[in-house]
């Protein structure tokens, strides 16, 4: 069989891309391979390369699919076709590419990785007795807002105890403890509010009650006072802690837990959402608790919420089991 590296026209391409554009050596080989795929189907087609079009590709891109092949596999094979044909145009060897209007099969989202609720649980009522009482009390109340109210990272980070003009003018959320409810600032400046639960009000409280121990911090709004003073997660130095810190706190917490896999905050966002809805199926209400400004977004939980059902299924139902 005729490969690419022996036809002539693809000889010279490799030459250019190598000595011309100046390419990295690994990007000419990946080029190379690619063409050399391409030869190989246009022969088994039976088609010369120069009087390819765009239906042979299309033909090949789904013979390569139901093969196995990623999407984004397929994306990077036609990248190189398509440079190779742009080049053939250039050269006026053919009329048009037939590669410049073929895409590859859409890659699928993966979907958000969520905690079972045993082990959501599990996280949340740890307590990590070697820790000083004031880590553990803040650390407690952070996960509760995260998995209690399905906070993003950066809305957490940017609570504070009380409301302030200042905080509505830079962004900030705050708890409002009488009502139950904290008030967030998400994506594209949409504030909402989210109900608190009766844990995370526990955790707050305690938490609010020893958080003074750390010199300077405010229980309420002083004229001229720093922001950071009212922040309600701060780092032992009095700063504002970063998602970065929260996110370190979070995943020695989980390993400390007895989790298997080290938990992210938007793990436990994607968790608070998940349980939710297999809990109430009121998608609506998840898309309001997570501020989500398209119902689309919201609509990965459903998926979530059938793997769960199937899990449930294969598990319980006698039919389930396949031999």
């Amino acid at each position: 069989m005729t490969t690419a590296v022996q036809d002539p026209l693809v000889t010279r391409y490799l030459d250019h891309v190598r000595f011309e554009k100046r390419l990295a050596a690994r990007t000419c080989a990946l080029y190379q391979l690619d063409l050399i795929r391409l030869a190989e189907m246009a022969v088994a087609s039976q088609v010369p390369l120069l009087q390819v079009q765009s239906g042979h590709v299309r033909r090949w891109v789904a013979q390569m699919h139901s093969a196995g092949r990623s999407g984004r596999g397929i994306a990077l094979i036609l990248s190189g076709w398509r440079g190779f044909y742009a080049w053939l145009g250039r050269e006026g060897l053919i009329p048009q590419n037939p590669v410049s209007d073929v895409r590859a099969p859409r890659v699928t989202k993966p979907l958000p990785k969520a905690l079972g609720v045993d082990e959501a649980v599990q996280l949340a009522d740890h307590e990590e007795t070697n820790d000083d009482p004031w880590l553990e009390a803040r650390d407690a109340a952070m996960v509760e807002l995260l998995y209690g109210c399905g906070l993003r990272i950066a809305e957490l980070t940017g609570l504070d105890v009380v409301a302030s003009t200042d905080a509505v003018r830079a962004g900030r959320g705050w708890i409002d403890l009488p009502n139950a409810e904290v008030q967030v600032q998400g994506k594209g400046s949409k504030r909402r509010s989210v109900p608190l639960g009766r844990t995370a009000l526990e955790a707050l409280t305690h938490w609010l009650a020893v958080r003074p121990q750390l010199t300077g911090m405010l229980t309420h709004s002083v004229p001229g006072a720093s922001s950071l003073a009212l922040a309600l997660f701060p780092g032992q130095h009095g700063t504002r802690l970063t998602p970065r810190a929260v996110s370190q706190r979070l995943k020695r917490r989980s390993l400390l837990a007895g989790l298997a896999t080290p938990v992210h905050p938007h793990m436990l966002r994607h968790s608070f959402a998940s349980h939710v809805l297999q809990s109430s199926g009121d998608l609506r209400a998840v898309q309001e608790l997570l501020g989500h400004a398209n119902i689309s977004t919201t609509q990965v939980y459903t998926r979530l919420d059938f793997q769960h059902l199937a899990k449930t299924y294969d598990a319980a139902h006698p039919r389930a089991k396949r031999k």
